[in-house]
């Protein structure tokens, strides 16, 4: 197994596990990730998805992008129908995806963060997108999402220099990063973060999910017409009566995500 999938109460913990190759992506780790997003998609019980990469015997890596062996002789062979690139980066989902980064999450690793909702990430994390030196041209979306997770002459430099030094400090000091941890402690606290998810109601956290992502950039008719029909939406669930007698009860609602 390249891709490991694993769930603890309501939290889905998706592994690259190809240690042997820096975590590289290949054919079957973009299957397999495209799989696991399929569990985490179609359970009911797995509310919230951690996405991290397993330890090598030289240290911590998230993943060092596509594996440049296959892409000499296959480069097609890294996306999926579905996903596109590492079977994840257009990916249409509804649940929150955190990534969780120890180590270096390079070219293609730093795109399938990018294509996450939220990351935690070691102190010892870097990220970069060094495709220009290898006369290629960053794919998988970090052409536009770079610039939109931070400010655009830091991205745009990271972009044309190839840099592989953009560490995990300065991801969070521009916003890229949501928390950091101690080396080796990533996926402990994104399990944190994402416990904090669970506490909220599955069904409110993916309509505002879908809510925010469809409307950062839109007029805020267009924010005001989405957010009026998803708390309607709601008013139509068992969890929304939930909600208010847990209040009223003064005790933490027990949601059924129906």
């Amino acid at each position: 197994m390249t891709v490991d999938y694993e769930l603890n109460g309501h939290i889905a913990v998706i592994t690259i596990n190809r240690p042997d190759a820096r975590n590289a992506v290949n054919t079957d780790v973009a299957q397999g990730i495209e799989a696991a997003i399929d569990k985490l998609e179609e359970d009911p019980d797995a509310w919230v998805g951690i996405l991290t990469g397993a330890q090598t015997a030289k240290g911590w890596i998230f993943s060092a992008g596509a594996d440049l062996k296959q892409m000499s002789v296959d480069p097609g062979g890294m996306s999926t129908a579905k996903g596109g690139f590492a079977g994840l980066v257009q990916r249409e989902r509804t649940k929150p995806l955190i990534a969780a980064v120890d180590g270096p999450a390079l070219a293609g690793g730093t795109e399938i963060v990018l294509a996450c909702d939220l990351v935690v990430a070691s102190e010892t994390a870097v990220f970069g997108v060094p495709e220009v030196k290898r006369n290629l041209v960053a794919a998988g979306g970090a052409l536009f999402r770079l610039p939109r997770k931070i400010p655009r002459n830091i991205a745009m430099e990271l972009i044309l220099t190839g840099r592989l030094d953009f560490s995990a400090t300065d991801a969070h000091r521009y916003g890229l990063v949501n928390h950091l941890s101690p080396e080796g402690g990533a996926l402990a606290r994104a399990t944190e973060l994402a416990e904090q998810i669970c506490e909220a109601a599955p069904l409110a956290v993916v309509e505002s999910r879908t809510i925010a992502l469809e409307t950062v950039d839109a007029d805020d008719e267009i924010g005001w017409k989405r957010s009026g029909e998803g708390i309607m939406k709601m008013f139509t669930t068992e969890d929304f009566s939930e909600g208010l007698n847990a209040f009223i009860e003064k005790r933490a609602p027990e949601w059924k995500n129906k």
